[in-house]
């Protein structure tokens, strides 16, 4: 099965809207100066990905936490992490913070699911943590809407070198 062709793929993305481009990727370099877990915010991504069905952005964001050495069990079980067992209060935290903002227009972001998370987070770290969020559902929509294709290695396709 071929993937559909790409309306605005990503590299000719950043030469059409060079500003846009830059603007999302700022947004991404205050979340990564912000002090969050690097680890933490690729789980996030990679949810929101999930969640948005965004196949560059999941593969984007795999590579990324493999990159810095997330478990790979843990990369294996995000989509199921309610029952996964194996994320840390924080993760549990941050990932249902993300699917509640992900989700945001299934009913808004109730005052449990704030007081859930800052539990777990300072008012600084859920405030970059949101951004984080918005960021990856804004980068998700792009990507989907015009159809960035994944960057897959050969040899996860079945494809073979000629």
């Amino acid at each position: 099965m071929s993937l559909p062709e790409a309306r605005v793929d990503f590299p000719e993305f950043g030469k059409v809207a060079p500003a846009a481009q830059a603007a999302l990727l700022a947004l991404g370099k205050a979340v990564s100066d912000s002090g969050l877990e690097r680890s933490l915010t690729e789980l996030v991504k990679l949810r929101a990905s999930q969640i948005n069905g965004c196949a560059f952005c999941i593969q984007f964001h795999l590579t990324m936490a493999r990159q810095l050495g997330v478990a790979a069990a843990k990369l294996d079980l995000v989509a199921a992490w309610h029952d996964a067992g194996i994320f840390s209060e924080r993760e549990c935290a941050a990932l249902a913070w993300t699917e509640t903002v992900t989700e945001v227009s299934q009913g808004g972001v109730s005052d449990a699911a704030y007081a859930a998370v800052r539990r777990q987070f300072s008012e600084s770290e859920v405030v970059f943590l949101t951004v984080a969020i918005g960021a990856i559902n804004t980068w998700n929509r792009l990507a989907v809407a015009l159809r960035f294709t994944p960057q897959i290695p050969r040899q996860a396709t079945g494809a073979s070198a000629a």
